[in-house]
């Protein structure tokens, strides 16, 4: 069977997995982006890349939780297949909170336990102090205990879209970079220079399709990547406040990607300065010695989100969109876009 000729505008994390994907299964695959490969104001970048259902779980659906399960199984297939490693770590998660904060655990162990799949209930933890010791030593007597959320993951996203766009040129993906996507038909994908021809189109563009996604919007994510060779976490920690969740990732040489903030706003300028206060204050308070970390990149970009928060994969008027992946960009990407494939080649 002839593989389709397949569009796709949008070269973020969906975009260039989903070209791969198909590259690999033998179509002919052109993908178009506004911004260069190396942009790094784009949402794909200004993440921590952490693969965590259970934590999501407790801010999102059942929906997000089978999607972040599935892609905890394909994510490591996925990674084998690039020809470029990857940091990749499934290792579980931490949780603390302060004294002070105690009841914003409490409150998350309990959303858990009550949504939590009971196949699922046993990957939560409690931790004392001690235990809490075992697992990550440099936090020990700085808490009195908290929670290990066993078999979440990471993965270094700058190392993941650099090994799929070295992918993509070696399996002939053409790629039109500072190209901006003007308007998309069943068939065609139109730019200011020309009209492309396709036998199948998608849309991965993120907040980039707004005109197609009338419910679609932005919401505004900072983070900070610091370097701190003193501080040696083995696995991302999260840290409970009553206004946000401070996610420490940590990855190779002694670096650390720190987020937190999430803004109803569609402003995708600098960080602000309060972001970098309140990011900076919570670091600092995991472990004193991040006082003297180097911030080596603040960025802030804007996340794809759907009223209902959900991750999409439909076709409308004969365009596939693959959409609203909001927070969760990395937890779910793999089971869509692996859906989607499945729609392109092999549904009749």
């Amino acid at each position: 069977m002839t593989q389709p000729n397949v569009g796709i505008a949008g070269a973020g994390l969906a975009g260039r997995l989903l070209a791969w994907r198909l590259a690999r299964a033998g179509c002919r695959v052109s993908l178009f982006d506004a911004k260069r490969r190396d942009a790094l104001d784009t949402a794909s970048q200004t993440a921590a890349a952490m693969l965590s259902p259970l934590a999501e779980l407790a801010v999102s659906d059942d929906e997000v939780f089978e999607l972040g399960q599935r892609s905890l199984t394909l994510w490591p297939q996925f990674l084998a297949q690039l020809a470029t490693p990857v940091y990749f770590r499934q290792d579980g998660t931490v949780v603390v909170a302060h004294t002070q904060d105690g009841a914003s655990l409490e409150h998350f162990s309990r959303l858990l336990h009550h949504k939590l799949p009971e196949a699922s209930k046993a990957q939560v933890q409690t931790l004392d102090a001690s235990a809490l010791a075992q697992y990550e030593p440099t936090l020990a007597g700085r808490f009195g205990g908290g929670l290990f959320l066993a078999g979440e993951g990471q993965l270094a996203n700058d190392q993941l879209m650099t090994a799929l766009a070295i992918d993509i040129d070696r399996l002939g993906v053409q790629w039109h970079e500072d190209k901006a996507v003007e308007a998309l038909t069943q068939t065609a994908i139109v730019c200011a220079d020309e009209k492309h021809a396709f036998d199948v189109v998608v849309d991965a563009r993120g907040v980039g399709s707004k005109s197609q996604l009338p419910t679609l919007r932005g919401v505004r994510g900072e983070v900070l990547r610091v370097a701190c060779k003193s501080v040696t976490l083995q696995r991302p920690v999260r840290l409970m406040h009553p206004r946000y969740q401070l996610y420490v990732a940590p990855r190779p040489n002694g670096e650390f990607v720190v987020g937190a903030t999430e803004l109803e706003s569609e402003d995708a300028g600098l960080v602000t300065v309060r972001s970098v206060l309140e990011l900076a204050s919570a670091l600092h308070s995991l472990h004193p010695a991040f006082g003297e970390a180097r911030v080596l990149r603040m960025s802030a970009a804007l996340r794809p989100a759907l009223d209902d928060h959900r991750p999409k994969v439909e076709r409308r008027d004969g365009v596939w969109h693959i959409n609203g992946l909001y927070r969760h960009g990395y937890l779910c990407a793999p089971a869509l876009v692996d859906d989607l494939v499945g729609k392109l080649l092999y549904d009749d």
